[in-house]
């Protein structure tokens, strides 16, 4: 994605192609509107400057043996840098598990609000959320606008978010945290978590993340 991303937009003010939709192997499509990805294309390429040219913290990626969600293997060193695992195979999807070790980072360093304004003050369960939300946007415009190959761990972040499963999509790949969160989203929609691995099994014929054999 980096390097599509960066070629396509390379201009002070950049104008996106227009977008297309994505379709996977089931048939399920997503379709996005030019307006909402031009938005996403300028915060991200304003974080992945940042990224790139703020001395004051480091984004360090290492190589994955194997298929890889945003936050596995994610830890800091320090106070000032943070670590990522990346699948070697997907380069496209670099650019976004950056994006995903940027925003903590920044959250941890105090500098939230600059970069997630509509979470600013967000913790736990919630700061991950928005985080994820934007990796999801940032591989959303990836994938529509500037023909990134597909990954499946981000492509199912995608689809769930863009189907409004975000929420189960997170407590399901990730059972043994954010108990707290986890316990109120279950009491408030109790058919949520049936229904989200029903969609899922239809839309790409496996588990979800999290329910799948070891």
């Amino acid at each position: 994605m980096g390097a599509a991303l960066l070629a396509g937009c390379g201009s002070a003010k950049p104008s996106i192609p227009e977008p297309r939709p994505i379709i996977n192997y089931s048939g399920a499509r997503i379709r996005v509107t030019k307006e909402r990805m031009q938005a996403i294309n300028d915060w991200v390429l304003r974080e992945q400057d940042n990224i790139e040219r703020d001395p004051g913290f480091m984004v360090i990626t290492d190589m994955a043996v194997d298929e890889v969600y945003p936050w596995d293997g994610l830890r800091f060193a320090g106070s000032d840098t943070v670590r990522l695992r990346v699948d070697p195979r997907a380069a496209d999807a670099r650019v976004v598990f950056e994006i995903y070790g940027h925003l903590h980072l920044m959250a941890r360093m105090g500098r939230q609000e600059e970069w997630l304004p509509e979470a600013p003050t967000a913790t736990g369960y919630d700061l991950e959320r928005a985080v994820l939300a934007r990796a999801s946007d940032a591989w959303l415009l990836g994938r529509t606008v500037f023909g990134t190959q597909p990954y499946a761990p981000l492509d199912e972040l995608i689809y769930a978010k863009e189907n409004g499963y975000l929420d189960a999509f997170i407590f399901t790949a990730r059972p043994e945290e954010f108990a707290e969160a986890r316990a109120d989203w279950a009491r408030a929609k109790p058919g949520e978590a049936e229904a989200y691995r029903t969609w899922f099994v239809q839309t790409f014929n496996r588990e979800p993340p999290g329910l799948r054999p070891r």
